[in-house]
């Protein structure tokens, strides 16, 4: 299964007209946060594959367009606190960042705690039914310690850390650190997740039900 990620900025390669030709086989799109719904939209109707998401700490709450005012991308499905099964992928979302100026989908490291424990129900129903619990986690944030920053804007997330470690997902796609320096990491392989910054886009290769990500598993990236 090919999964396109994206996060936090427009690229170009996707916002045009040869996007289906760049992009074909792309079976799901998932979004990390921090992008305008026309762009979601844009690349959804495009590549026409589900599209998954998560709002970011930029959220715009309400965003104008030729078909009138909308809350969210025409098309999508908010992942946020929720369990969601794609065909074969098992799929879990979590919003916004932690908090540093009371704005939009910004929370405390304990309402993060109670953001992770509202999936630990239906992780653990996909436990029962399909024997693993998570494919894929997607966040606007990453974890704490892991490719996040000192600053409070962006640090990384407490309960992500137990999240990982209990659950087990093959990735853990995040956006939110920007990449300006070639020598940040993009990929670290925390317990037995791979955590991969998505800033800008990444084509994965997903098997699901895999229990390591494959060393081969990152096709594409790009910010």
């Amino acid at each position: 299964m090919k999964v396109l990620t994206i996060s936090d900025v427009e690229v170009n390669l996707l916002y045009n007209p040869r996007i289906r030709e760049r992009f074909a086989g792309v079976d799901v799109i998932l979004s990390c946060g921090d992008l305008p719904y026309y762009y979601l939209e844009y690349i959804l109707s495009m590549l026409d594959v589900p599209l998954f998401y998560v709002n970011g700490n930029h959220h715009n709450q309400m965003e104008d367009g030729a078909e009138g005012s909308h809350r969210y991308p025409w098309g999508g499905y908010n992942l946020n606190r929720r369990v969601k099964r794609d065909g074969e992928l098992l799929l879990a979302g979590i919003e916004g960042s932690i908090l540093y100026n009371k704005g939009p989908c910004q929370y405390s490291q304990e309402s993060m705690w109670w953001a992770v424990l509202s999936l630990v129900p239906g992780l653990l129903l996909n436990r029962l039914r399909f024997g693993r619990s998570l494919d894929v986690l997607i966040s606007h944030a990453p974890p704490r310690g892991v490719q996040d920053a000192a600053d409070q804007a962006h640090q990384g997330v407490n309960a992500f850390r137990w999240l990982l470690k209990v659950f087990r997902p093959q990735y853990h796609f995040h956006g939110h650190t920007h990449v300006y320096r070639s020598d940040l990491p993009l990929e670290t392989l925390y317990c037995r997740t791979r955590v991969v910054n998505t800033y800008g886009y990444r084509v994965t290769e997903i098997i699901p039900g895999r229990l390591r990500p494959a060393e081969s598993g990152v096709l594409q990236r790009g910010w």
